[in-house]
């Protein structure tokens, strides 16, 4: 993983219809990796996509796939995400009895461990586990939807898993999922995000590719 600010266009908000241009166009703008969505009705209130879609999808991507599983009991699928080509595996900590045992196993599946958390979920929770935990995929929305409204209290958040993350001297990576936008983009990064998850703001704009670029410009100042 690199030490630069990262951009990971979200492709829940891509254009179904026209799925291999939106990936071709991540593929040669300034966006750092896919980030995947993975819904099933239950953990939240909307499906997104399954297996067959992330197959397809993976067959065009040239960059890093991150993928965020908001299901439960996702222990069961950590080998097929594997297979698919994820090389990154995030599950919701709402969503794990036992997180331990479900990062050893994403991580012996070849991939980096991830644990998203909801707005709601107290950081201090992930302190435990923080030095086997490569990303914390925080939630800045209610999870299950694009184009909400980003909630404030994120930037707390984020400096108090920073210093959870100094003070256990982890290489954890703060990602921030939800609401990003060139007005917050900056102040997230100041907070102690790493990685910032875009998906309304690119994709609904007049030219995604420039839009991806000025995030990174904004980013790495």
């Amino acid at each position: 993983m690199k030490n630069d600010k990262l951009i990971a266009p979200s492709i829940l908000a891509a254009d179904f219809a026209n799925l291999q241009r939106d990936i071709e166009m991540i593929n040669s703008s300034d966006a750092d990796w896919f980030h995947i969505d993975i819904m099933d009705g239950v953990f939240v209130p909307n499906i997104s996509f399954g297996m067959p879609v992330l197959k397809a999808i993976t067959k065009h991507t040239k960059k890093t796939i991150d993928v965020h599983l908001m299901i439960v009991d996702p222990d069961r699928f950590i080998d097929t995400f594997a297979a698919l080509g994820a090389n990154i595996l995030s599950v919701h900590y709402e969503a794990c009895t036992h997180l331990h045992r479900t990062l050893q196993a994403i991580k012996g599946a070849g991939m980096k461990a991830g644990v998203a958390i909801n707005p709601h979920t107290n950081v201090a929770l992930l302190e435990d586990v923080i030095q086997d935990i490569d990303l914390v995929c925080m939630m800045s929305v209610n999870p299950g939807f694009g184009g909400q409204s980003f909630i404030e209290n994120t930037y707390k958040k984020i400096a108090q898993l920073k210093e959870i993350i100094l003070n256990n001297n982890a290489s954890t990576l703060i990602e921030i999922d939800g609401g990003v936008t060139d007005q917050n983009a900056e102040k997230l990064v100041k907070a102690g995000a790493d990685v910032l998850v875009a998906g309304s703001f690119v994709f609904k704009s007049d030219d995604p590719k420039t839009t991806i670029k000025q995030l990174k410009e904004i980013t790495n100042k």
